[in-house]
């Protein structure tokens, strides 16, 4: 089934892109209506971050954070199976681009926006340089080895497998590769620093200002958003004082930033995953 699957997804590449959203927005109802528990996920998700906003609220954008991941999920077809015109021309690289001329060390702080793989492939496309990031393996062998070619479709990008350790991640920003870092998910709570999020105290790794220090690199924000046309990434501009030296400081500054860039428009960001799994001290998680 799942090879199957996947080759209906090299299948719907040659789809106009209309076609490919509605069929991505069919999926999203589906996974809205079908999946009780992550939609749960989503809400409690909202209703901690956004106590201000009412039910009614909510609830619409719950609808339409599945509704993006489902096309943001379809759209790969065409990212790693379109012709690579066509997903140059869907993909828009804006903003502070100069932060990437040149080989200086660079940490790129991309969230888990919808479109982080449509960033990822922009990034690898467009730009003349060699990015690395870290992979972790898939379970089941397809899809991994699908994801992996799909990632490494252009630019002869260095992926990192995360049991591999710090060192060969280090190594290759100190090199002038690029690391594209999605440090913002609720991973080991032996590993993460409890900081505020939306004012929520959320298990989070300090990694950003860890591999800034480690390699000697300047630390630029990726913000991706979904758009009718395909994707828009935006570069901002590298932070000032960081990492500071204060790994608590850093970290709490990373969520807050993190909190700007998903303001603009809540529901790109990816809320099915439990950010509030793991709790200080022992308390009850959420969910």
């Amino acid at each position: 089934m799942t090879r199957g699957i996947l080759w209906l997804m090299r299948c719907s590449a040659h789809l106009p892109l209309p076609v490919l959203r509605a069929l991505g927005a069919a999926l999203g109802w589906l996974l809205y209506v079908g999946v009780a528990s992550r939609r749960k996920v989503v809400d409690i998700n909202l209703a901690l971050c956004f106590p201000q906003w009412s039910v009614s609220q909510r609830r619409r954008v719950v609808r339409r954070v599945f509704i993006l991941f489902g096309q943001s999920w379809l759209d790969r077809a065409w990212l790693w199976h379109g012709a690579p015109a066509r997903v140059r021309e869907r993909l828009v690289l804006t903003g502070a681009l100069d932060e990437l001329v040149g080989d200086a060390p660079t940490v790129l702080f991309a969230p888990h926006f919808m479109g982080l793989d449509a960033a990822w492939t922009a990034l690898t496309q467009q730009l003349d340089r060699r990015f690395s990031t870290i992979y972790s393996p898939q379970l089941n062998a397809a899809v991994d080895a699908w994801i992996l070619e799909g990632r490494q479709r252009f630019g002869q990008p260095e992926m990192v497998a995360r049991l591999a350790g710090v060192k060969p991640i280090v190594a290759a920003v100190r090199a002038g590769q690029p690391l594209y870092l999605l440090p913002d998910m609720n991973f080991d709570p032996s590993e993460s620093l409890f900081v505020p999020f939306y004012g929520v105290p959320a298990a989070t790794v300090p990694s950003l200002s860890r591999f800034a220090k480690l390699g000697k690199a300047k630390v630029v924000p990726v913000v991706t958003r979904l758009t009718p046309s395909g994707y828009e990434t935006r570069i901002l501009p590298a932070w000032d004082n960081f990492p500071s030296g204060d790994l608590e400081a850093d970290t709490s500054r990373m969520n807050a930033e993190l909190a700007r860039y998903i303001d603009i428009d809540p529901a790109q960001y990816y809320w099915v995953h439990k950010r509030f799994k793991d709790r200080p001290d022992g308390a009850a998680p959420p969910y």
